[in-house]
């Protein structure tokens, strides 16, 4: 008699190579982010810049805006001309060569090596990233697995942040600024020797040729099919995608922006509005950075047993559309923390629990926003465009990024808790509207066939 009950598969070795490469990359790319945050405001005479708020915020905003840009590049690049292997190396040893440049940039004290570092690490991020889940995903032959494991990519991802950011700011108080700029790059450059060596016994011949490389030219029936014109459903659908894209920008634009009062308004080390003490320890202000992920390590599996239970009970999952509007609405509840904990703080200094909250809420919101744009995209995106479809997201990304540190120095020209509950205001209406309109937008991807066999 035949078994027909599935065994668990193990995951190939080469998986964990990628995953504890990603881990390596995280640990780094979180404790920079915060550490520049830090090092352009700091005095010259503690190794800072001694540079404005304003000017802290909009370097952090092009160091993650455009990590988010080049990757769309790398992808292209190891599709078509190099080897994604080496693509992947050559990518974490810019990002090393980056944060050395951050090390003498606090050693000489030259914004312009801060840019150089933006650079590096940005054209490396774009050569590394997307590339190693490529790697990743070609690992598996069974398409039932992929779910589950770039699910725990994604913890390793997350713990690399947490073990990054719980510790950096312990290095640079110890340390300096210029030494732990220098733990970050060779964090890196050992990121790109495990790639390359244990790559190499791991991943057979997956990523020695271009992913394309090896690709049977489609027929000629399918090549006919690319160039008809979209239907009514695909261009319905495609204008759900744009719709929900324009909101996601909106809600990444106001999520990197909570990360500013954190650093500059409240944070012990710059304006010091907070009490950070917990009996005689000072919590550091990095670790609003570990309580994010800590927060996503910690969600990602009572979220999706919450949708799972959602959708096997008689109402049903909620839709992708008020999913959406749900984590706006979470986002939004932590700027009105934001601003409530501004006005009770007065002339003294706000609790660290309002800044708890904040995080906690922040993170709810992401958790239940993030993982929807790809899925919604991969599910309803018409076949001839699913590639442009793909690369909308984190251009949308790289957009917010781009904007939220001109919208922090708009906003430092207003009254701080007036201001930032306007934009709680603003993306709490975002969501009203949003899920409001879920029948409306449902009706543009659905098809009405498809529905009835469905319910048949």
């Amino acid at each position: 008699m035949e078994n027909t009950v599935k065994q668990k598969k193990k995951y190939p070795f080469g998986f964990y190579v990628c995953a504890l490469s990603f881990t390596l990359e995280r640990m780094a790319f979180y404790s920079s982010k915060w550490l520049m945050g830090i090092f352009i405001v700091a005095s010259v005479a503690s190794g800072g810049l001694g540079l404005t708020d304003v000017i802290g915020a909009k370097m952090g905003a092009n160091l993650v805006a455009f990590t988010y840009l080049t990757p769309i590049l790398g992808g292209y690049i190891a599709d078509r001309w190099v080897s994604p292997r080496l693509c992947v190396i050559l990518g974490s040893a810019l990002m090393g060569l980056g944060y050395m440049c951050g090390w003498q940039a606090s050693a000489q004290g030259s914004l312009g090596l801060v840019w150089a570092m933006i650079a590096l690490v940005s054209i490396g991020t774009g050569l590394f990233k997307g590339n190693v889940s490529g790697i990743n995903g070609k690992l598996f032959d069974d398409p039932d697995q992929l779910d589950s494991a770039f699910s725990v990519q994604y913890s390793f991802v997350n713990v690399g942040s947490f073990i990054g950011t719980t510790v950096v700011a312990f290095i640079s108080q110890a340390f300096g600024f210029g030494v732990t700029f220098l733990i970050c790059g060779g964090l890196l450059f050992l990121d790109a020797a495990w790639l390359a060596i244990a790559g190499k016994a791991a991943w057979g011949e997956i990523g020695k040729k271009p992913f394309k490389a090896d690709e049977v030219k489609s027929s000629t029936k399918k090549a006919k099919s690319e160039d008809a014109p979209l239907t009514l459903l695909e261009k319905k659908r495609v204008g759900a995608i744009i719709l929900v894209t324009m909101f996601s920008i909106i809600f990444w634009v106001v999520w990197y922006l909570t990360y500013m009062p954190v650093l500059y308004h409240w944070a012990p080390e710059t304006a010091n509005n907070a009490n950070w003490m917990i009996g005689n320890f000072q919590v550091p202000s990095a670790w609003f950075d570990s309580l994010n992920a800590f927060m996503c390590i910690a969600l990602g599996p009572v979220l999706a047993a919450y949708w799972t239970k959602r959708a096997n009970s008689p109402k049903g999952d909620l839709s992708m559309f008020k999913k959406t509007a749900l984590g706006m609405l979470f986002l939004g509840a932590a700027f009105g923390v934001m601003a409530l904990a501004e006005v009770v703080r007065g002339d003294g200094q706000a609790n660290l629990m309002w800044i708890v909250m904040i995080g906690v809420l922040m993170s709810i919101g992401e958790m239940v926003f993030s993982p929807l744009g790809n899925a919604f995209i991969s599910k309803f995106s018409p076949a001839k465009v699913l590639g442009l479809m793909m690369g909308v997201w984190p251009f949308a990304i790289f957009i917010a990024g781009k904007s939220y540190g001109y919208l922090y120095e708009v906003l430092g020209n207003f009254s701080f808790a007036p201001a930032y509950a306007v934009v709680g205001g603003i993306v709490v209406v975002c969501g009203i509207v949003l899920w409001s309109m879920d029948k409306k937008l449902s009706t543009l991807v659905e098809d009405e066939d498809e529905q009835q066999a469905l319910n048949a």
